[in-house]
């Protein structure tokens, strides 16, 4: 193999590896059988719903969760959203 394949490779499993553990929206439901390690809010999002959904994903990446709820939405020109995290 040559050194460009093996980058392209190694570049390849890294992103697989790292979606495979991005955090994840759940429901009520879902959420029953997880351990709940706080919440997280955003606020001033003007975008559509898969915008937010990205921000809280990310948020909740950062603090470590595997999984988050929305417990609070309001849209007055500009989203706030609240989310409970789970690990």
């Amino acid at each position: 193999m040559n050194i460009k394949t093996i980058i392209a490779t190694v570049g390849l499993a890294s992103t697989l590896s790292f979606s495979a553990f991005a955090a994840e929206s759940i429901n009520a439901d879902q959420a029953q059988n997880l351990q709940p390690i706080g919440t997280v809010s955003i606020s001033g999002i003007a975008g559509t719903p898969m915008d937010i959904h990205q921000a809280l994903q990310a948020k909740a990446e950062r603090q470590g969760a595997s999984a988050y709820r929305i417990i609070e939405a309001r849209n007055n020109d500009n989203y706030h959203v609240t989310a409970e995290l789970y690990k």
